[in-house]
């Protein structure tokens, strides 16, 4: 492969297993923040959505502005996940999408931690209801972009913080009892539902039921798109492929002869966009390192200047081979330390959340899962993300429950008149 020659380049995949296709990941889930359509409720439902007279006061250089901070955080998120030679898959848009709906709770050093981490203009920016409405009416593909808020029966959130999540992000709300298996089960039923079955539970890793949780948050994505030109099934055939230690393995890899492609080179990889649909706004993004570039170097230095460059220099050319494996990949992550090695200490640490109520919850967990499958006929792909605000239990109990030890003392002189250590209370 040569780069004074493209048009006679072949684009075969190969060199590190897991560390490519974390690379790839990172490209599938970007295009996530750049199609199609958004609704309040899973499946494309009559849920809430997006204020239009807010959505058509803002313009697309709102949108362009919060799809640019959504990139610039997801690829610090990707490099704060991502461990080397491990598949990671996560969702820029999703992540992004449910922190601003927390961070629209946000006061204080809380709600300055999360802009900057964010790339908002304050807790309260309106230019994701560009973004979201912007990603509304493909018939190219299929999106759906669905958000929610539960709530604790009777805790007093503040009315300007829940009409401001549903009129921006087209939120729907449920009261219920966060304590209970229903709650649980209903939550885990709207996620199901919201990622057409790919993800089918959520509740269990946020710590559900829990009754000191006083708000769940849920961002759901949902994408499936068929490509421009099918891979055709025929030509699917076993070929190795080199993992990052030198070994090789067989796997199954789709190929397309005489392809006409875009490509374009960055530095230490070349670029190659496989496009959905007919009218090809939608596409996968490739990044094959270099022959002598680890992917998880080429990870170290990936951030969405060095992606954003690379796309800009797309060009037409005509690859005598494309060679890609078929693959279907899990992935979930706590983010709660990662969000917090990046700067959004604050809010899991007792920050000002009194926008959101007066009662002034805390962050207590926020969690995201993805599901991606690319085949001959396309891509789909469905994340999930989840935030619990929590209220202070309390001082937590003192059960002497195990061997323990005591003194009987004078307070006035301090004198310890007996010590002892009970092995079993039975005698």
């Amino acid at each position: 492969m040569t780069r004074d020659a493209p048009a006679a380049a072949e684009f075969r995949v190969s060199g590190h297993s897991n560390a490519w296709r974390a690379g790839l990941a990172v490209a599938v889930a970007l295009v996530l923040t750049a199609c199609g359509g958004v609704v309040g409720q899973p499946g494309g439902g009559a849920g809430d959505s997006v204020d239009a007279d807010l959505a058509g006061s803002l313009s697309a250089e709102d949108a362009a502005a919060a799809a640019d901070a959504v990139n610039a955080f997801g690829f610090d998120l990707h490099t704060a996940v991502a461990e080397d030679g491990d598949n990671t898959v996560t969702s820029p848009l999703s992540a992004s999408v449910l922190l601003a709906m927390v961070a629209a709770g946000a006061g204080g050093d809380n709600a300055e931690e999360m802009t900057e981490l964010l790339g908002l203009d304050g807790p309260r920016d309106v230019r994701n209801a560009a973004l979201l409405a912007d990603l509304v009416g493909t018939d190219d593909v299929t999106l759906a972009i669905a958000n929610s808020l539960w709530a604790a029966e009777g805790y007093p959130f503040e009315d300007d913080y829940v009409s401001f999540v549903q009129d921006t992000y087209g939120a729907t709300l449920d009261e219920v009892d966060l304590g209970s298996q229903d709650a649980a089960d209903a939550i885990d039923d709207w996620v199901d539902e919201g990622t057409e079955g790919l993800i089918d539970q959520i509740a269990a890793d946020l710590g559900l039921p829990d009754p000191q949780a006083v708000l769940v948050l849920l961002n759901t994505v949902y994408f499936m798109g068929t490509w421009t030109t099918a891979f055709d099934e025929g030509d699917t055939r076993a070929t190795p492929f080199a993992l990052a230690g030198g070994d090789e393995v067989v796997v199954p890899t789709m190929h397309r002869s005489a392809a006409e492609v875009e490509t374009s080179f960055g530095d230490g990889f070349q670029m190659l966009r496989l496009a959905y649909g007919d009218d090809e706004r939608f596409g996968m993004e490739v990044l094959l390192p270099d022959e002598d570039v680890a992917l998880d170097e080429l990870l170290d230095d990936l951030d969405a200047e060095v992606w954003q460059n690379a796309v800009d220099g797309l060009e037409t050319a005509t690859l005598s081979e494309i060679a890609l494996p078929r693959f279907e990949l899990e992935w979930d992550a706590n983010l709660n330390g990662v969000l917090q090695s990046l700067g959004m200490v604050s809010a899991f640490g007792g920050g000002d959340f009194t926008p959101m109520s007066s009662a002034d919850p805390f962050l207590d967990t926020v969690v995201q899962k993805t599901h991606i499958r690319v085949d001959e006929k396309g891509t789909e792909a469905a994340a999930v993300t989840g935030g619990v605000m929590a209220e202070s239990a309390g001082p937590p109990p003192f059960r002497v429950d195990r061997p323990f030890a005591f003194t009987v003392s004078d307070r006035e002189t301090g004198a310890v008149l007996f010590l002892g250590s009970v092995h079993d209370p039975r005698g």
